[in-house]
């Protein structure tokens, strides 16, 4: 784990002065004093190094969460972390591309997405056929990535509580609603 944290810090450091896609892993393992066998070891490039750090740092603390009790919490984490790492997910961003970063997240969002969903069938007592569960996650997931994706970049101009009371209303009114209603 000490090795990693290595790598995802030099990655970090390097991420302050150029851009993403420009960073090397020359780069990052002479910094951390390691070999190229060390570094492909644990990641097979930079982007997989920059997956993991996200996934230490923020996508796993939210996982941690209750999510059907601590969506708000978990939203507000996101965004104090966006804005702790602000130059950070700038630097990918303009590196990628809106629609690569979503992609590069998709699949952490997707997985929360359904935990969010499925917590919400248990509370209503209702379960979605698979095929409809699949879409409304997606719907979400697609959602709230742009939103917080749109925030990151400034796009949205409420403050953090005002958006956390937003995204918390799509949630606590809109899921329970499509799975009442939906009709099998």
């Amino acid at each position: 784990m000490y090795t990693k944290k290595a790598l995802s810090e030099s990655l970090k450091r390097f991420m302050q002065t150029k851009p993403f896609s420009k960073i090397t892993v020359s780069e990052i393992i002479e910094d951390c004093g390691l070999n190229r066998k060390t570094f492909y070891y644990h990641f097979s490039d930079t982007r997989d190094l920059l997956k993991w750090t996200f996934e230490q740092e923020a996508i796993e603390v939210v996982k941690g969460f209750d999510l059907l009790i601590d969506y708000e919490d978990a939203i507000l984490f996101t965004m104090d972390y966006i804005e702790k790492n602000q130059h950070i997910l700038n630097c990918v961003y303009d590196s990628v591309g809106r629609d690569e970063l979503k992609i590069f997240l998709y699949n952490d969002f997707f997985e929360i997405g359904n935990m969010i969903v499925s917590g919400a069938e248990k509370a209503v007592g209702k379960s979605l056929p698979e095929e409809y569960k699949k879409l409304v996650v997606m719907f979400y997931t697609e959602g709230i990535a742009g939103i917080i994706i749109e925030w990151m970049r400034g796009g949205i101009k409420y403050d953090k509580a005002t958006t956390v009371e937003y995204i918390s209303s799509l949630f606590k009114n809109g899921l329970p609603s499509i799975i009442r209603n939906h009709i099998s």
